[in-house]
């Protein structure tokens, strides 16, 4: 009696579980959704602000505020756009400026360290922040950007110190660092809590800037919390205020990739982005979705038309170091693939970085001192699963079945954000 008691409760109990994975699997996007902003026009490169105060420059180089104007346009033009032309721009602008500023120099310097940190320049970003802070004014924004610089450099322990001298529960800055800070801590509910905290605070302020970051960061968050649907209506929302966002398109097309395995749908959403954004990584994405399509001509010229882009515009430098890396080692360049990885570690020693670094030694043959770095530098460090992906592959290679065990359970929860090809890899460690 007891047994069929037992037997009767536990499929009752799998009744259920199933009844709540369906009822979780319900969730589909919709075309009709985003369909028009796919259609949207390209991002405008020029407007009439931009216009009269790049028109002033030209008539007078010393017209300090135009400068900064022009500068935030050229800013504007590369997230729209994604071509480096206009972070260079804006970098040549901000140097002019600091270069004539007797007032308000600090603030100059503070924003060409932010366009430095978008080239990946992170030690010059550095050198720029403390010149900022000699300079004393604007201390609490040069303490926001020592904690970010710090946070990109690795520096964890200091990160924390500034972020605590910034400490605010009702600035939308600080809001948006300590979700960050839980985030790599690896406390993804904490971090989500800050940032919708954060996002109260856009919303309250119907400031389009600070309403599109939040809604797009806290979309990632939700994604990688395994609430899609969430994650989903905010890209939708980001893309309501600007229907040219790539970022939030580009989310939508990982939803219907990643969650959805439609991947003929996300090429097509990834095609609408691509004719009107330059960004290199663009393509490997594509590259991805063609190799689950097991469309390997697809993946042939995604792949040759990353590598043209790279190779014809210098101007990237250190911008795509990583995705260099990655792209190397699956054409087996791997020699090139390490020397590129120690640059990486050299010039932004963070666990991911090292992550990497360990990653080209293993395919160099060097297991062993792939293990010893990953154990130095990675694991404990980082929470990121491409990086713990790459840990376990080590692991394997060196026999450690135990540590590749731990780490594959953990990777295995992190499905939506690896992604199927990824996936797949992981099931078969």
């Amino acid at each position: 009696m007891k047994t069929t008691l037992q037997y009767i409760f536990l499929s009752f109990a799998l009744l259920f579980v199933v009844a709540c994975q369906q009822k979780a699997n319900d969730f589909k996007t919709d075309k009709q959704d985003y369909d028009h902003f796919l259609a949207s026009k390209p991002v405008k490169t020029t407007s009439k602000y931009y216009e009269l105060w790049d028109n002033k420059i030209k008539s007078d180089s010393t017209q300090l505020l135009s400068l900064g104007n022009v500068a935030s346009e050229y800013g504007r033009f590369f997230k729209g756009t994604g071509d480096i032309q206009y972070l260079k721009d804006a970098e040549r602008t901000l140097k002019k400026a600091v270069e004539i500023a007797a007032i308000g120099k600090s603030g100059y310097l503070r924003a060409l360290a932010r366009n430095y940190i978008s080239q990946h320049r992170f030690k010059e970003a550095l050198v720029l922040a403390k010149k900022a802070r000699s300079l004393g004014s604007g201390l609490k924004e040069t303490q926001s950007l020592f904690f970010d610089l710090h946070m990109e450099l690795g520096n964890y322990n200091r990160a924390n110190q500034y972020l605590d001298s910034i400490q605010n529960m009702s600035d939308f800055g600080y809001l948006i660092r300590v979700a960050k800070w839980n985030d790599h801590k690896g406390d993804l509910d904490t971090a989500i809590e800050f940032m919708e905290k954060a996002m109260a605070k856009a919303e309250s302020s119907k400031n389009r800037s600070l309403l599109l970051w939040s809604y797009t960061n806290l979309a990632d968050f939700y994604g990688h919390a395994g609430r899609v649907e969430e994650s989903y209506n905010l890209y939708l929302r980001a893309l309501r205020i600007d229907p040219q966002n790539a970022y939030a398109k580009k989310g939508i097309a990982w939803i219907v990739y990643s969650y959805e395995r439609n991947g003929k749908e996300a090429l097509r959403i990834l095609d609408a982005i691509m004719e009107k954004n330059k960004s290199p990584e663009y393509y490997l994405f594509k590259a991805e979705i063609a190799a689950f399509l097991k469309d390997d001509l697809l993946g042939l010229q995604a792949l040759d038309d990353y590598y043209k882009t790279m190779e014809n515009n210098r101007d990237y430098g250190d911008m795509y170091n990583v995705y260099n890396v990655d792209f190397l080692l699956s054409m087996n360049v791997r020699q090139r693939a390490f020397e590129l990885a120690q640059e990486e570690v050299n010039n932004r020693p963070t666990p991911e970085s090292y992550g990497w670094f360990a990653y080209s030694l293993l395919h160099l043959g060097k297991e062993q001192k792939a293990m010893d770095v990953i154990e130095k530098y990675v694991i404990g460090a980082t929470h990121e699963p491409a990086i713990l992906h790459q840990a376990a592959e080590i692991y394997k290679a060196n026999g450690e079945k135990e540590k590749v065990s731990a780490l594959k359970q953990e990777l295995l929860e992190a499905a939506y954000e690896l992604g199927p090809i990824k996936e797949a890899e992981i099931a078969s460690l």
